[in-house]
């Protein structure tokens, strides 16, 4: 068994498929493939089983999908995947104990059905890999939000009645008078804000016992979480909160938290800014005795950002953090700075990590070289980026066009849509070149039985705050490759990023968050992919999803043979395993 910190692969050569599985953050992606040619008409998918660090017993992955009449609701239990294979060629599997020291075993076997039903197994392949929680030890951690409110297992667990008004605040603009009153809150919020929620909160506990002093920039900020934690840093603490159109007004939650920031920090140590347009950080940087960390990404410290939304945030251990925010006093000032005018180092040894500032001036924006970098991909673009829509006037956008017509460069992502309600959806934009829109006010609508109807957990009077689910704002290159890249941060891959708001853009080349990311941007178009399938019916109406039999007739295709034919799908499964 070949093995890497990102990537194991199956080594036994009597099984029929090849298995690589793929290490995220807190997930990892099974990719399968035929060994030689195509697989037999009765093969029916793949069992996969798991066993944690240091037990001995196997547990089936339970799949959601049965055989016909096996599972025709969502109340019919799930089914073990021995006994309903899954019918695909990659997998995203979230270990409930992922933090686990040591390394998990993947057991995984083809399944064979005779002409009485009868299941039959094939040779398996079997692997073992550390999901360990920390990135790369010392050095890096990237984590993920579930962003999952709409999902089965979110409703399974805690929203069966499709209703998280106890979860949740309506109005963000309540988020800090909120209280959660769901009896399961503090598992419910543990599992919505995941590693990331862990990870900021745990990053400000230290500051705090450690005495250390924290540099904070917040966009938004209405969770008492992050509030609470901030006020107990007293006087160690200075902030810049966003004051744009929308969080001006003394009735925000920017503006009463910068308020109660005051008392306990210092008035001197709260700034107000919004540069030319948004103060759009979402950073946090500790520095003291035994600790110097910084906090990038996607994650806004409010309820949606951590409990709604799909996003990122990433700690590196680092000295170096951009300081001039609050010396300059305007976009103008900041421009002219030191700290726009070029990619600064990380200065994490062995890991090749810059970031860059903004809002930079027309000779240093950074939009047209992201856009070359996308435009030159040899092997895959994979995004999650939200407000794709402000892209249309620079680079990104046509790069991205470019790659998802290409027959050689594999590309999919999502996007916010915005749609006829105005609300925002959810584009799914796949390898076919074909886009989809997942619309937020119609999202029940589209998830056929067996699944059980969702919540959207995006109440709210502003359009933004009902639509906005997915939030993240990466982009991953040629992650199979060794010069795999990721381009992350609280940019949004615009004009008005590049050159008037205050944003970090990280550009890290490293196959282990390369890979780490690209696993978040493929779970997440199956999971809004899924949510297409009745647009894809063409008014055919509501339809039960099953598994297919083997063929009846020769003239009947197994349902693996669109993977063959379909030459996007035939790259998909090349690509990944």
């Amino acid at each position: 068994m070949a093995t890497s910190r990102f990537q194991v692969t199956g080594k036994n050569s009597k099984a029929p498929f090849t298995l690589k599985v793929h290490r995220g953050d807190g997930m990892a992606l099974l990719a399968m493939n035929w060994r030689l040619g195509t697989p037999p008409r009765n093969f029916v998918g793949f069992s996969i089983e798991f066993r944690e660090p240091g037990r001995n017993e196997f547990w089936p992955l339970l799949n959601s999908l049965g055989f016909p009449g096996q599972r025709k609701t969502f109340s019919d239990p799930p089914i073990p995947s021995t006994k309903a294979p899954i019918q695909k060629f990659r997998w995203v599997h979230f270990p409930a104990n992922a933090e686990m020291k040591g390394k998990f075993t993947y057991r995984v076997m083809p399944r064979f059905m005779d002409e009485q039903g009868t299941l039959s197994r094939g040779e398996p392949q079997t692997v073992s890999i550390a999901l360990m929680r920390e990135t790369i030890p010392g050095k890096l951690n990237v984590a993920f939000t579930r962003g999952f409110v709409s999902s089965q297992a979110f409703v399974n667990k805690f929203a069966p009645d499709g209703k998280v008004s106890t979860l949740l605040p309506d109005d963000n603009q309540e988020g800090l008078q909120f209280k959660a009153t769901h009896k399961n809150a503090a598992k419910a919020h543990a599992w919505m804000g995941f590693e990331a929620r862990s990870v900021i909160c745990e990053l400000l506990d230290d500051a705090i016992e450690k005495k250390a002093q924290v540099r904070a920039i917040a966009y938004e900020l209405n969770l008492p979480e992050i509030l609470s934690r901030l006020e107990a840093l007293g006087s160690r603490l200075q902030v810049i909160i966003d004051d744009s159109t929308d969080h001006k007004d003394a009735t925000t939650p920017e503006s009463q938290s910068a308020a109660r920031l005051g008392t306990s920090a210092g008035t001197p140590n709260v700034v107000r800014q919004h540069m030319a347009n948004l103060q759009h950080h979402k950073s946090i940087a500790v520095r003291g005795p035994g600790i110097n960390k910084v906090l990038y990404g996607s994650t806004n410290f409010t309820w949606r950002g951590f409990y709604v939304q799909s996003n990122n945030a990433v700690v590196v251990n680092s000295k170096k953090a951009v300081d001039d925010y609050f010396t300059a006093p305007n976009a103008q000032a900041f421009r002219i700075s030191k700290a726009p005018a070029q990619w600064h180092r990380l200065g994490v040894g062995g890991l090749d990590a810059k970031v860059g500032y903004s809002p930079h001036g027309k000779a240093n924006g950074l939009l047209t070289e992201v856009g070359k970098d996308i435009g030159q991909a040899k092997s895959c673009v994979l995004f999650s980026l939200a407000f794709l829509g402000q892209t249309t006037k620079g680079p990104i956008g046509p790069a991205l066009g470019k790659q998802i017509t290409s027959t050689t460069v594999h590309t999919l992502g999502i996007a916010d849509a915005r749609v006829k309600e105005g609300n925002l959806g959810v584009e799914v934009l796949s390898p076919d070149n074909k886009r989809r829109i997942v619309r937020s006010s119609a999202l029940t609508g589209n998830v056929p039985a067996p699944f059980r109807t969702e919540p959207s957990g995006l109440s709210g009077k502003d359009a933004n705050e009902r639509g906005t689910r997915m939030h993240h704002k990466f982009v991953v290159l040629d992650f199979d490759r060794a010069d795999a890249r990721v381009y992350f941060g609280s940019y949004n891959f615009s004009e008005p990023a590049d050159g008037d708001n205050g944003e970090n853009l990280l550009l890290i080349k490293d196959r282990t968050v390369a890979t780490s990311y690209m696993i978040e941007a493929v779970r997440l178009y199956d999971h809004y992919r899924l949510r297409t399938v009745q647009e894809d019916a063409k008014g055919q109406g509501l339809r039960v999803l099953e598994l297919k039999l083997p063929p009846q007739t020769p003239s009947e295709k197994p349902w693996w043979q669109r993977d063959w034919d379909d030459p996007a799908r035939k790259r998909d499964r090349e690509l990944f395993a």
